[in-house]
């Protein structure tokens, strides 16, 4: 850990405590508060309130801390408020807030797009563009895409999640809670099979270990229902988020890439979640050396503040007319600032080489676990993303009940940690990478000690 992040740390006692029940008396009452004025159907994983949180700590209002293992949902990737990230946003705060960047230019948008256009994988010339959310992000994705291609079908993929916006809703494959009642989705929106090794290996083993006959499954779909001359991109998460942090088989990504670059079709990764360090690498994608022509990023990319990108191509992301991107806060100065520390941080720091430790810490840790108990289908993931499939004993049926029993009690013991999954069974661990090995190892434990009782 370096000098700035022990300071940081120092004002947050980084060891689990808890002085009250989970949640406590002032966490309850502000529970009372957010239901009077906040819409129900805006929902929480934790009704805890947080008062401070860094490293790897939340600490609530009561005075608990809680040990973070889910980074806000992969977003504070290299810790919530961050030395290099406080003080840039300090600084720009105090200079200006907002002018529009398509009003008034200024550097740190550029410096932004700049430094996206370096680390993004890919040698070419690039441009990048700036918005909110990473769910804006795809949006502005497809629009490019169909541009530059005068096309208008998408492909996405079963499992995947693209965001709750009208046309993210039509991607996203799950229906309850993110899309259920909120139709007509968005038109020209096709879906073809993702390579997912452990329940594909269920059906046949070749599909769960061979990436390219998996694509191949795929691409049939793609050419039966879509067909490459009305295609203007496929998207896909290198890494599914929602979907159950999914790593496909070696082999279907570059498959999909290469029939992508055969037929003029463009290639959009969605690095929100696996993005900006989360896997080990900068970008998911990179893991198998995937270029892709636009790449989407998010949440870990400025430490909690709201900003997005789309990055590629030169040429593609050049296809839209003028004044056809934007957006009044796209890319706002404090949360570009934010980034530019971010950024530092992960290069500065040697948070890549950390998210690598942590996965191998966590997968020691839950592999040993899964020995001793079958009800854990699978362990898998990349980095400090490491997802924990639960089944019913003695099977391979998902378990979401088991899952929903661990969270509550992981929750009610002090340890913070998200679910996901199509079938509601999947325990996702995403610790911030400034977490240390003791409270990530004391989380383990938790779990262990827990899913041993159930």
């Amino acid at each position: 850990m370096t000098t700035i992040e022990q300071s940081r740390h120092s004002t947050v006692e980084q060891s689990r405590k808890l002085i009250t029940a989970i949640p406590g008396p002032k966490s309850l009452e502000m529970t009372k508060r957010r239901v009077a004025a906040v819409s129900r159907g805006v929902g929480v994983t934790m009704p805890v309130s947080c008062a401070r949180a860094a490293g790897g700590i939340i600490e609530d209002v009561d005075g608990n801390r809680l040990i973070d293992l889910g980074s806000g949902i992969a977003v504070t990737t290299i810790g919530n408020s961050s030395p290099r990230v406080v003080e840039a946003v300090r600084e720009q705060v105090a200079d200006f807030t907002h002018t529009c960047f398509m009003v008034t230019p200024y550097e740190e948008y550029i410096e932004v797009c700049e430094h996206l256009n370096r680390l993004t994988p890919g040698s070419h010339e690039k441009r990048s563009a700036l918005f909110n959310s990473g769910a804006e992000a795809v949006e502005n994705a497809i629009k490019i895409a169909r541009a530059y291609t005068g096309r208008q079908a998408v492909v996405a993929f079963d499992h995947a999640y693209h965001g709750r916006t009208n046309l993210t809703m039509a991607l996203t494959a799950k229906s309850m809670p993110y899309k259920s009642g909120f139709g007509p989705f968005a038109p020209e929106i096709y879906r073809a099979p993702m390579s997912y090794p452990y329940r594909d290996g269920l059906v046949n083993k070749e599909w769960g270990t061979n990436g390219e006959l998996a694509a191949e499954r795929a691409l049939s779909v793609i050419d039966k229902q879509v067909g490459a001359a009305n295609l203007a991109a496929i998207i896909i998460e290198p890494v599914q988020g929602e979907g159950g942090f999914i790593v496909p088989a070696p082999g279907f990504l570059l498959a999909l890439r290469a029939w992508c670059t055969d037929n003029d079709v463009v290639f959009i990764a969605d690095e929100v979640q696996s993005g900006f360090g989360r896997t080990g690498q900068m970008f998911a994608c990179e893991d198998e050396g995937i270029v892709p022509d636009l790449i989407v990023t998010a949440k870990g990319i400025a430490d909690g503040l709201p900003l997005s990108a789309v990055t590629g191509r030169a040429d593609i992301m050049d296809a839209p007319h003028v004044s056809g991107l934007g957006g009044t806060y796209g890319g706002n100065p404090v949360a570009c600032a934010a980034a530019l520390g971010t950024i530092e941080t992960l290069e500065m720091d040697g948070m890549l080489d950390r998210a690598k430790q942590i996965e191998r810490v966590m997968k020691d840790r839950l592999h040993r676990i899964q020995a001793d108990d079958d009800r854990i289908g699978d362990v898998r993931g990349r980095g400090a993303m490491i997802a924990v499939e639960l089944v019913k004993s003695g099977t391979a049926e998902p378990n979401p009940e088991l899952t929903k029993a661990l969270s509550a009690q992981a929750h009610a013991q002090g340890v913070l940690v998200l679910s996901c999954g199509t079938y509601g069974n999947i325990l996702r661990l995403l610790p911030p990478l400034s977490i240390s090995d003791e409270l990530l190892i004391e989380g383990l434990d938790v779990l262990a000690e827990i899913l041993a009782d159930l």
